[in-house]
């Protein structure tokens, strides 16, 4: 086994890149601390507490189940040395603003129905895209997601070549949904994970249709504690290979290079022999390094395609909300509307497509005994004005919008109430104009297309996280720490 002993690592950020870099290099033996901005680890993933009330801030889904297995096992541990899980039953709840209501359940066959109740056939034709789509997740996770193909020859190899053929590579998710379906709410709750990568129909590779799998085949569970217990459970993990942390301590900048860095921080400089950087990419580039270090221009950020940025309510209720489940989408008829306002014309969307989120369904510890815990989440574009106006006008929109399409009134029942939306996206995590996710999925900006984990300029300068491969989402940062760690080994181990 390849060893660090002796190096000194220092990793900027917490986020799930971050740690979970940090225990693959504290398990080949290197000296890792990690430093954090913000009062808590977990980088997007942190949790909101707030009068008895527990909020996920960021991720609330815990999907991919066999990637948390596979970042365990590799340290001779199991999810549940850390925190349980519960199936969910529902998935999720679909509210469609004419007042259809889809539930999708663990139960195939009753998903099956259900579609066949909207297109002759359709039942047949989701089975059929999984099979399709089952192909492409295993393929595409053990030959183009767990092995980091970062060059363009590394796909001019001919084993590479047999293994793609047959998936789902070009073309758009929207090209490829409409080959099965053409009932516009089946397309929908086919495409509806694209959120997740921060994308849209249009501009999404066909390839994600691996996502399906995720949703439907290896279905949606809710760990312990929420996200936020498995954030517990990978720093605890961490703790047990040696790894330090420090929370309220920024970096400033990152001077020097490999065996003689020095990381700039308010209380003080670190010197160690190697630098991981899970701060979002744009800023560890534009802002960490100075002008003739960095590895991109201002000109190349500023032409990338982010993925949306997020209105966020975190609402303390008074009594139940049973017309939600733990997971909901409310959803019009036509969201091509709402994604142009993203992507094509961003504006702060007039009909808007959104989540929410009501742990409390399932946990009973999120909120207090006669209440429940909710957060909705309006995906928007990332760089629109974001004045305590909009906020105000918006929030009374998407309370109205719920009252009228779930039947869900939380007027006069709200007892606590956050929101975060874009400024406090760029303030706490430094985010690209705000963004909440990133770079987006788009063809020219997956595989080989992300930027690097190894700095372009920096000697011993390495970059983790969703902005590099294998991408956005919690499962993908946990694979993106083990893909920079390999860097690492090959470098210097």
């Amino acid at each position: 086994m390849q060893s660090l002993a002796g190096e000194s690592v220092v990793v900027i950020g917490a986020g799930v890149g971050g740690l979970s870099t940090a225990c693959y290099l504290a398990d080949a033996g290197a000296d890792v601390r990690v430093i954090e901005k913000n009062e808590q680890l977990g980088g997007r993933a942190s949790r909101l507490e707030r009068d008895g009330f527990r909020f996920d801030m960021g991720p609330s889904w815990y999907l991919m189940p066999d990637v948390f297995e596979r970042f365990f096992d590799t340290f001779d541990r199991t999810p549940s040395d850390y925190y349980g899980l519960t199936h969910l039953d529902p998935h999720y709840r679909i509210f469609f603003k004419d007042g259809d209501q889809v539930d999708v359940t663990p139960d195939l066959e009753r998903t099956k129905d259900v579609f066949e109740e909207y297109e002759d056939g359709a039942g047949e034709a989701l089975e059929r895209y999984l099979e399709k789509s089952k192909e492409n997740y295993e393929v595409g996770m053990e030959h183009f997601v767990y092995e980091d193909r970062s060059r363009l020859r590394d796909y001019l190899d001919l084993d590479v070549a047999r293994q793609a053929r047959g998936l789902s590579l070009l073309g758009s998710m929207q090209g490829h949904v409409e080959d099965y379906f053409e009932h516009p709410k089946l397309q929908q709750i086919m495409q509806y994970t694209l959120v997740f990568l921060g994308g849209s129909p249009k501009n999404t590779p066909a390839l994600y249709n691996l996502m399906s799998h995720v949703d439907f085949n290896l279905g949606v569970w809710y760990p312990e504690d929420g996200i936020g217990g498995v954030i517990d459970g990978i720093a605890d993990l961490g703790r047990e290979l040696g790894v330090e942390y420090e929370t309220n301590r920024p970096a400033t900048q990152i001077k020097g290079r490999e065996g003689a860095f020095v990381v700039e921080t308010p209380e003080g400089p670190l010197r160690p022999d190697l630098v991981v950087s899970n701060a979002d990419y744009p800023h560890t580039d534009q802002e960490l390094l100075s002008p003739e270090r960095q590895g991109y221009d201002a000109d190349y950020w500023e032409s990338r395609t982010y993925a949306p940025s997020a209105f966020l309510l975190y609402l303390g209720i008074e009594g139940d909300v049973d017309e939600l489940a733990h997971h909901t989408l409310v959803l019009p008829t036509d969201w091509n509307e709402h994604f142009d306002q993203i992507f094509e014309e961003p504006a702060w969307p007039d009909d808007p497509a959104y989540y929410c989120c009501v742990p409390s369904e399932t946990d009973d510890d999120v909120a207090p005994d006669g209440h429940s815990a909710l957060f909705v989440l309006v995906p928007i574009a990332p760089g629109l004005e974001d004045t305590p106006e909009n906020r105000e006008q918006y929030r009374e929109t998407i309370l109205d919008d719920l009252s009228e399409n779930t039947g869900t009134d939380l007027r006069g029942r709200i007892v606590l109430e956050e929101q975060f939306s874009i400024e406090d996206f760029a303030d706490r995590y430094n985010s690209y104009d705000g963004t909440a996710l990133g770079l987006a999925h788009t063809l020219r900006q997956t595989a080989l297309f992300r930027p690097p984990h190894r700095s372009k300029r920096v000697d011993g300068l390495y970059i983790t996280g969703g902005d590099t491969t294998p991408g956005i989402g919690v499962p993908m940062c946990l694979i993106s720490g083990e893909l920079t760690a390999e860097k690492v080994l090959e470098d210097h181990g």
